[in-house]
């Protein structure tokens, strides 16, 4: 690396930048200790640090893991008690853990509070009784009565069932067979946490969490299917999962998870065009457009790159300037040089 580039992962490191996770590993040369650009452990000076690409380098050069950031663990991974937890809400919505089941599995219920408000916005509480809801809603659309849906779903008594369900739909259960769900889940990926929607048709959002406009993607998804994103377990879920370690891991080079990605006449023909540019392959605006038969789209093409929820499944990170630069990206610019080197197979990258 040269000085120039080192000084930039400097500037990030004292500020830590989230953006630049994923970009370098920093060795700290006084204490032996290799950190990632967020690390909240006091900075060192200038001259006592150097950068790596990857931890595995910086482990071969003698650095040893920081224990505040852990920067050999996924960014934003799932702990595994936590983990524990989320799967037997799934195999079984109807579950209900309160604090003394929390802790009897090894779980501090505050810590809970705490990461579930911090990578889902709500209580754990809050989740538990949304994702219930989320399974009843389905079995009351599949004909089962309220009354018996209610109880094994875990509600001690139908009001409470009632008023629940109310608060997220704005219905009773008996008038809800015209409302529709888009069920939601979080991903774990070597360049952090994702968040996956799919309905009965397909996945129709794949996006990184820290991405900007994630809010945003929400709500536009939500009003043009007329539907509510909640907590839930979907039947593509499982599929996606599979097929995003196969690519991550560099085995898989197309997917074959089903989609679903409503939007303009000019979108969708934007967004077929994407992924047909073949894995290991790149294409600029200007080839895009032409491929669309609209060599005067240039714009218009990079704004529907731009509104594409599916990143990965729909390749918008193949398409670059004209002159080979690197251009906007959802999930960040060095999540794309990522993906675009796994792809071209020149190096197989590795990061937490």
């Amino acid at each position: 690396m040269d000085l120039a580039l080192d000084d930039i992962y400097y500037k990030a490191l004292l500020e830590k930048d989230s953006s630049y996770e994923g970009s370098f590993i920093v060795g700290v040369k006084t204490t032996g200790i290799l950190c990632r650009p967020t690390c909240t452990a006091r900075k060192p000076k200038r001259e006592n640090v150097e950068f790596f690409a990857t931890t595995k380098e910086a482990i071969l050069k003698g650095y040893r893991p920081c224990k505040i950031c852990r920067p050999l663990e996924k960014l934003g991974e799932t702990p595994t008690a936590i983990q524990n937890i989320l799967d037997a809400l799934n195999a079984d919505p109807s579950l209900k853990f309160k604090d003394w089941d929390l802790r009897k599995q090894g779980i501090d219920p505050a810590m809970m509070r705490r990461w579930f408000l911090k990578h889902h916005g709500i209580t754990f509480q809050a989740y538990q009784r949304i994702y219930r809801i989320n399974s009843a809603f389905k079995r009351i659309k599949d004909g089962e009565k309220v009354t018996r849906t209610a109880f094994d779903a875990g509600f001690e008594s139908l009001s409470g069932f009632g008023n629940s369900f109310k608060s997220i739909f704005g219905v009773s259960p008996k008038l809800s067979r015209q409302q529709s769900i888009i069920d939601l889940c979080r991903l774990e990926t070597p360049l952090g946490t994702m968040f996956a929607c799919a309905n009965e048709k397909g996945i129709c959002l794949l996006e990184f969490t820290d991405r900007k406009m994630l809010e945003t993607e929400f709500k536009t998804l939500a009003k043009l299917l007329n539907a509510h994103i909640l907590p839930g377990n979907n039947p593509h879920f499982p599929l996606l999962k599979q097929q995003l370690e196969e690519y991550f891991a560099g085995e898989r080079e197309t997917f074959t998870v089903p989609v679903f990605s409503p939007g303009t006449h000019f979108q969708q023909e934007v967004w077929a065009c994407l992924r047909n540019i073949p894995y290991g392959e790149t294409r600029s605006y200007v080839q895009q457009a032409a491929a669309i038969g609209n060599v005067a789209a240039v714009r218009a093409v990079a704004n529907a790159n731009g509104m594409n929820r599916l990143c990965i499944l729909i390749p918008c990170h193949r398409v670059i300037g004209a002159d080979g630069s690197l251009t906007g990206f959802g999930g960040g610019l060095w999540r794309k040089r990522w993906l675009l080197d796994l792809e071209s197979r020149k190096t197989r990258p590795v990061l937490f």
